[in-house]
């Protein structure tokens, strides 16, 4: 059985740029890109956490450490300079695969810098 797995995200990054008249992408500062271990033209899924968009797109390379997150193309209707984004690749894994998974996840702080990186995510706690 195969089964296609969060790979990796940058977590609530914000967005610098939108440019509509840009080709189509996603432009991600090239530090996140490695980091996250996204390539030049990889599909990635964006959610808007600002307004609720989902849209599935393409990475570019952005200026290494500029901070850039820019949406563009048609995509630059569903997301504004300073809207907060996760944006997420994913990738099919076999069940021998899985033993050793582990997702690249990305934190950055308010100017797209690297905060932390982790493996998991926490349990999420029932509320009370």
């Amino acid at each position: 059985m195969q089964r296609t797995m969060l790979k990796s995200k940058l977590h609530r990054v914000h967005v610098t740029q939108s440019e509509l008249n840009y080709e189509g992408s996603c432009a991600i500062d090239d530090t996140l890109l490695q980091a996250a271990d996204i390539r030049e033209y990889q599909q990635i899924d964006i959610y808007n956490v600002t307004n609720g968009e989902r849209f599935t797109t393409y990475a570019i390379r952005a200026e290494r450490d500029s901070g850039t997150i820019s949406v563009n193309g048609a995509a630059a209707r569903k997301a504004a300079p300073g809207d907060i984004l996760i944006i997420a690749a994913f990738a099919v894994y076999n069940e021998i695969e899985l033993e050793k998974f582990a997702p690249q996840l990305i934190y950055v702080d308010e100017n797209n810098r690297i905060k932390s990186s982790r493996n998991h995510i926490p349990v999420q706690a029932a509320q009370a």
